[in-house]
């Protein structure tokens, strides 16, 4: 999975989407999933929300088998194809467009409470939605505001299949999504939670957004920090690519060493950071390694070129505005685990807590009795190997320190409630120990 919900998958979406604040832009929710995801962007990106209607026609006897779409404005998009196959005939096609059409005007008049749809007229459309399938309710979309004469006309969603862009790259300007996995078979997959949104929901955020004041202009330079960005972290001569994200009022800072085999992409650390950012405690995701370094297996488990690269970033961090002052705090997965404790060992580390994820602490060595920074270790219940790994390196260090036991999760926590479970603990234990940086260093 990528996303906790879909305010979690809009929030990221949205970083994605900063080349666009402060231009004539409309954000267009597709109802009802697409909703609370675009709210999230027009919250970020200051601009005003509206509901972009659009019906998938189903198949008569087998409706979720979208054979085409209807919106405002009587566009409808019908996929020949599908109607082929299924040997739809005009008749019905024209029943199933009846029957979605009395749909759609009711919604029109439930959404927006009779106020008029956002002109949309020589402006920039932003068209969002929860996920891409087949993309007919998309292209839909896309062509509805174009019809009411938008003049340039983006979709952006949280995830798609790999091949997305050549099933709808002409019929928007700009394609926007940061997960394009090549095993998709559903978007509620890449969900933990994709419970279905309903109309109270849609009404509430197109609310919400009413009341939020819409802002226009770009801030000034150097006058307004993003909260959330994608960053050019530096480590020696090296330039790793990270995101760096950083809620109003945080009260830290946890970096995340991710494990052998994986990236800053990896769906497991960025599931635990949106819940640390809820929290109110900062994030940075990066990639440990080049691509280039990547090819070389043993790179990836060299703790001690790991722990380097860490410790660089950390130092990096503490030199970015949003980040200045605030406690640091490592996550480390697996052999990040390792690299996270080995970091946190130097003398003047100054790391705040560090939180292991089925992590192999192990590795850590000789380096385990120097750490000062309060240490969580979690291992999952069925995890035995690494759990026996985790009690004998637990032994071994002499700062504060907990063995939390997942009950029922095997190394991954693919089981379901049990990453909850680990960011609950990450949380608690973070909020816990982090204290201002300039006191990092006296903590023991």
């Amino acid at each position: 999975m990528f996303f906790m919900d879909r305010r979690d998958a809009g929030r990221r979406l949205a970083a994605r989407l900063k080349h666009l604040k402060g231009s004539d832009v409309v954000v267009l929710g597709l109802p009802r999933g697409g909703v609370p995801v675009a709210a999230e962007a027009a919250k970020a990106l200051g601009a005003p929300l509206d509901v972009c209607l659009v019906r998938k026609l189903g198949v008569p006897f087998q409706p979720e088998l979208g054979m085409g779409a209807i919106g405002e404005g009587g566009v409808r998009v019908i996929n020949e194809e599908v109607v082929r196959t299924a040997r739809v005939t005009p008749d019905e096609l024209a029943g199933v467009e009846a029957r979605e059409r009395v749909v759609l005007e009711s919604r029109a008049r439930r959404y927006r409470g009779g106020r008029e749809p956002a002109p949309l007229t020589g402006r920039t459309a932003l068209v969002v939605d929860d996920g891409v399938a087949t993309g007919s309710t998309a292209r839909a979309a896309c062509r509805i505001v174009r019809a009411r004469g938008a003049a340039r006309v983006v979709l952006a969603v949280p995830v798609a299949p790999h091949d997305w862009t050549a099933r709808l790259g002409a019929d928007a300007d700009e394609l926007v999504c940061p997960h394009t996995p090549r095993n998709f078979y559903a978007i509620g997959q890449f969900y933990s939670d994709f419970s279905q949104t309903d109309d109270d929901e849609v009404v509430a955020c197109l609310e919400e957004a009413l009341a939020r004041p819409v802002s226009t202009r770009r801030p000034p330079p150097g006058h307004a920090v993003p909260e959330d960005r994608e960053a050019d972290v530096r480590a020696g001569a090296l330039v790793l690519r990270g995101q760096l994200t950083v809620p109003e009022g945080a009260i830290g800072v946890v970096v995340f060493a991710h494990g052998s085999g994986s990236s800053r992409h990896s769906p497991r650390n960025r599931f635990v950071a949106a819940g640390l950012n809820r929290a109110g405690l900062g994030t940075l995701l990066f990639d440990l390694l080049t691509e280039e370094e990547e090819i070389d297996r043993a790179n990836v488990f060299d703790t001690d070129l790991l722990a380097r690269r860490l410790t660089d970033a950390t130092g990096w961090l503490r030199e970015q505005p949003e980040a200045r002052g605030l406690a640091v705090g490592y996550f480390g997965a697996s052999t990040g685990a390792a690299a996270a404790l080995w970091a946190a060992a130097e003398p003047d580390a100054r790391v705040a807590a560090v939180v292991s994820r089925g992590g192999r602490p192990d590795l850590a060595g000789p380096r385990l009795p120097a750490v000062t920074a309060a240490t969580l270790l979690i291992v999952g219940g069925h995890d035995r190997l690494v759990l026996g790994l985790n009690r004998e390196a637990q032994a071994r260090l002499r700062c504060e320190n907990r063995l939390a036991v997942v009950p029922g999760a095997t190394h991954l926590f693919e089981e379901p409630g049990t990453l909850e479970k680990v960011t609950d603990l990450a949380r608690d234990w973070f909020t816990d120990h982090m204290v201002p940086a300039h006191h990092g260093a006296a903590r023991h």
